[in-house]
């Protein structure tokens, strides 16, 4: 490349102006045609042989709504994020949100005329023009409307929704939003109130002291709110369990899974293989009590730096960075990172206003993708880069598929941005140019996910599937909840986390924000799952080399078209439900972990 890229997006291609006639017009219609499709799709009776055409084209039509829907919402998030104080973008967005809603309705009335067709019918439906590749997509439909109550039942129900599971989580939003708690400082400042979005950013402090404030302050206000939290907590799982039932669902587990596209089968194993395996990650925890000279870590330790920040990074050297890794371990990728900072299609600016956070959208309508992010000049953010282009490439790779099977389930979503900073580190590291402090972050940063997803995350469901068992019988108490976590907590982490000196969190259930989202249960599991998945196919790159990265792009596009057992076993010739694929993914961590251990400073 010539010149470093600019740091900052356009979105022009998007729509030329925002409020513009462009823009008018193509919500207007949006509007008009999703009014369209719910009046036909309500005329029409259940699928039959007669219906076949008319159903094709009911499908066809949700599909291209939900594209268009998808361009408007990828549109206005772009310009939210980047502008969190413009009035007139969060005025649009909520408009946005009411269209999604309809769409909702006209998804759920094709969900239900789809669930009564006959294999015959059935059959003619999956051969019809108009839904030529979308199979996948079909069955997923057809399974949820097989679970749907009755028509009027499921409107109740949605409508109730917004006065019970949706009203619980913002419940829980507002407390926890205006929750504030006495930071007591330990270089003698005093006590200070301070805000609970404060608190993760010092609990990752790298002094211990500070940690532990913000641990036992934060849960001195968690301990003040627990019945509030765990009233929350009971309306969610009561709510779901009896719709769960009215719908025919015969186990709580049964819609995580069907949303994920996955067995609980080969969710089970996979848990099964990482209890088989704990001692991998704990090696890493170990290690992290060994540089800070303790025996075991505390809760409030296993988000802490294990060594000095490395020296600061601008944003011409995190361009030739990522760029020059990428081109030595994935050419491909690396061209398609070039050509999108060439095209302005990244945000990394610092400036205010901007939202926090880094994410990664795009259009289907337009074939495009935008990465956003706020650079802060560390190595933190240059592996952030390198993730959310991991996103962008598994996009990329299916513009040219329909626009239904362009969609993937959670289950699938964090694989390509892990391997992506995979082959970061791959290539950075083989770098001898690389200086020392960056060197260790780097070997740091490439294991400290580990514990979080084999360990933190097996806490949080197995907690929530015995929380789960339980409130069948009824409601749960706080001191039950308590005890509940803190079981979870010994089993999984074993000898490496403190049992006293507010060494464990009774509290994670209520300070945890994923326990509380309306729309979905067990939403952790598929961050684990994501991240074994690209340690195992990281591990086949190692020992097939360049060769395996076709392989790997052709399970890429089966993502939207496919079970994520369906799409392993087309692509990669692997079992998900063999424990041997989840302990291939486990091990393949272990090479860091010994470059880790050997930056341990001996014992004196």
């Amino acid at each position: 490349m010539s010149q470093t890229p600019l740091n900052t997006w356009t979105l022009a291609s998007y729509f030329p102006t925002f409020d513009g006639p462009e823009y008018r017009e193509f919500c207007a219609d949006l509007r008009r045609e999703i009014t369209v499709a719910q009046e036909t799709v309500n005329d029409l009776g259940p699928l039959v042989d007669d219906l076949v055409d008319d159903w094709a084209k009911v499908f066809a039509q949700w599909e291209n709504l939900a594209m268009r829907l998808g361009h408007l919402d990828s549109y206005l998030g772009c310009l939210s994020a980047a502008d969190a104080a413009n009035e007139a973008y969060q005025s649009e967005s909520a408009a946005a949100a009411l269209l999604s809603a309809e769409l909702t309705k006209l998804r759920i009335a094709l969900e239900g005329g789809l669930a009564g067709a006959n294999d015959y019918v059935w059959d003619a439906l999956l051969k019809h023009e108009l839904t030529q590749a979308s199979a996948h997509t079909l069955e997923q439909l057809r399974a949820a409307g097989a679970h749907q109550m009755s028509s009027a039942e499921e409107t109740l129900a949605a409508d109730l929704g917004v006065d019970g599971l949706s009203a619980w989580s913002r419940l829980y939003d507002t407390v926890s939003g205006k929750m504030t708690w006495t930071m007591a400082w330990p270089d003698g400042r005093g006590d200070e109130e301070l805000s609970m979005s404060r608190r993760r950013a010092l609990m990752s402090d790298p002094d211990r002291a500070v940690r532990k404030a913000a641990f036992v302050g934060g849960n001195r206000a968690w301990r003040d709110a627990e019945d509030v939290a765990a009233a929350a907590l009971n309306a969610l799982a009561g709510t779901r369990l009896t719709l769960y039932g009215r719908r025919g669902r015969g186990h709580f587990l049964d819609q995580p899974m069907h949303d994920n596209a996955v067995q609980a089968e080969t969710v089970h194993t996979m848990f099964d293989t990482i209890a088989a395996n704990y001692e991998v990650p704990r090696r890493i925890l170990r290690a992290g009590a060994r540089l800070q000279g303790t025996e075991r870590l505390a809760w409030y330790d296993l988000e802490a730096p294990r060594f000095p920040a490395a020296p600061k990074v601008t944003w011409p050297e995190a361009v030739s960075l990522c760029g020059g890794a990428f081109a030595t371990t994935y050419p491909a990728l690396g061209d398609y990172f070039h050509r999108s900072l060439e095209q302005r299609w990244v945000e990394a600016e610092q400036r205010p206003n901007k939202r926090s956070g880094a994410f990664c959208t795009g259009s289907t309508l337009r074939g495009e993708e935008r990465v956003y992010m706020t650079f802060n000049d560390t190595m933190a953010d240059v592996n952030t880069l390198a993730h959310e282009f991991g996103h962008a490439w598994h996009s990329h790779l299916l513009t040219k598929l329909r626009p239904c099977v362009q969609n993937y389930p959670m289950t699938l979503a964090e694989t390509a941005s892990t391997f992506a900073e995979n082959m970061l580190s791959h290539g950075l590291l083989n770098d001898p140019a690389l200086s020392d402090e960056q060197r260790a972050f780097l070997i740091d940063q490439s294991t400290n996910h580990a514990p979080s997803y084999l360990l933190n995350i097996p806490v949080r469901f197995h907690f929530e599937q015995r929380f789960y068992e339980e409130r069948r019988a009824g409601v749960v108490s706080v001191s039950r909840l308590k005890k509940l976590m803190t079981e979870a907590q010994r089993e999984v982490y074993g000898d490496t986390l403190a049992v006293d000196d507010d060494g464990e969190d009774p509290w994670f259930w209520a300070s945890k924000l994923h326990f509380f989202i309306g729309e979905l249960s067990f939403y952790n599991f598929p961050y684990t799952f994501g991240f074994l998945l690209s340690q195992a196919l990281y591990g086949e790159y190692v020992r097939q080399g360049p060769d395996f990265l076709q392989r790997y792009e052709e399970f890429l596009r089966l993502t939207g078209s496919a079970t994520c057992e369906a799409a392993v076993k087309q692509a990669l010739g692997r079992d998900l439900r063999d424990a041997a694929f989840w302990a291939d993914g486990i091990k393949a961590l272990e090479p860091r972990i010994d470059q880790l251990e050997a930056l341990i400073p001996p014992a004196s």
